[in-house]
């Protein structure tokens, strides 16, 4: 696989394209429904209703996290996580943009 010449791009390229590549995983995704649905959860939770193994959840929350998509908070010896609500609007925003560019009277001919 060739390397990435994200200076060729822009910022905002850049950094749609990593929200992207961290939403590439059915895990991840399978991990946000069940935050948009619960509101918040424990780890242990997810292990329980996602049926994948501790350290598998472990490391997709770490990388949802590190984008911020979500965001955590220790109580006791467990850690609950919830949807960043600000990052989520700035993502939703951003996916929205793209999406709403696409004008279908220009591509009539194709």
């Amino acid at each position: 696989m060739g390397v990435t010449k994200s200076d060729l791009f822009t910022e905002t390229q850049n950094e749609l394209a990593n929200y992207a590549k961290v939403l590439a995983h059915p895990a991840r995704i399978a991990i946000i429904q069940f935050l948009l649905k619960t509101n918040t959860c424990c780890n242990s939770t997810l292990v329980e209703d996602l049926g994948l193994a501790q350290a598998t959840i472990s490391q997709h929350l770490k990388e949802l996290k590190n984008v911020g998509i979500i965001q955590g908070t220790v109580e006791g010896v467990s850690v609950n996580y919830c949807i960043n609500p600000e990052k989520w609007h700035y993502i939703k925003k951003m996916l929205s943009d793209l999406f709403d560019g696409y004008d279908p009277t220009y591509c009539s001919n194709c």
